[in-house]
């Protein structure tokens, strides 16, 4: 059975993953004339992300299915689960990054704010940006070919991810609201990264301790349907703008040459 063209995502899904590669590579190529982006930055900040991420997908491929036998639907300890991964793996993996690459002199304490939106962009516009635009390109064509597996394709979405064949009125707030979510993620990893690095420089551990609990906004994904989107995801956004705000003061205070003369 042929699918019909009306059955197809919804193509304004596309501005999604679109607008946040776009808003991510912007922020990073306004900060290389801005200040300075270095391809040491950039490097190490793949590092980070990739290595954090990549031991995120082995050790949950290893312990998940124990871990739900053991606490089954517990929104609780799964935030945890999450989010002292988040704190453990990503923000300690940044700092530990940071300070290999600061001991080889590749880092220094101007390159902190380019090695925050370093983080932000791995995550917004790499995992999530191309690999969901590719995933919604795989999606369109595959329900548009006409084949036999694009009805088993629909099927299998209409059940799992029906919002992507919602109307453009219903379609849009949810784009806007994924927007915003990728708004946040660069608040928080602009956050730690920059900490990290300011940590790793002037060897001020405590900062990676201020770092740290960022990571608990994973904490919060299990209760994404418990409560309406707009409440969900202005609250980590406000979150992310408390956070940022307390990592600018203390990063500014850090840098200040009063301060470092002391």
């Amino acid at each position: 059975m042929k699918v019909r063209q009306t059955e197809n995502v919804d193509q304004f899904y596309f501005l999604q993953p679109t607008i946040t590669i776009l808003f991510s590579v912007a922020l990073v190529v306004f900060w290389r004339y801005r200040r300075d982006f270095t391809s040491a930055v950039l490097l190490y900040s793949l590092l980070a992300y990739a290595g954090a991420i990549a031991i995120k997908a082995v050790l949950q491929a290893a312990t998940f299915n124990g871990f739900e036998a053991r606490y089954g639907g517990n929104a609780v300890a799964l935030g945890l689960y999450l989010g002292v991964q988040t704190m453990v793996l990503e923000i300690g993996g940044a700092f530990l990054v940071a300070a290999w690459a600061v001991s080889r002199r590749k880092l220094q304490a101007k390159d902190a704010e380019g090695y925050g939106l370093g983080l932000a962009l791995w995550e917004n516009a790499g995992l999530l940006g191309v690999l969901g635009l590719v995933s919604l390109v795989t999606i369109s064509l595959t329900l548009s070919s006409g084949s036999p597996a694009a009805q088993e394709s629909y099927s299998n979405l209409i059940r799992s991810r029906p919002d992507l064949f919602y109307p453009p009125s219903q379609a849009l707030p949810l784009i806007a609201w994924g927007v915003l979510e990728r708004v946040t993620s660069l608040l928080f990893h602009f956050s730690w990264g920059y900490l990290c690095l300011l940590a790793a420089c002037f060897h001020r551990r405590n900062y990676v301790l201020l770092a740290l609990p960022m990571g608990l906004v994973d904490f919060f994904v299990p209760f994404y349907q418990s409560l309406p989107l707009p409440v969900f995801e202005s609250s980590l956004f406000v979150l992310g703008l408390v956070c940022l705000g307390l990592t600018l003061i203390v990063g500014r205070g850090l840098r200040s040459p009063s301060r470092r003369r002391r």
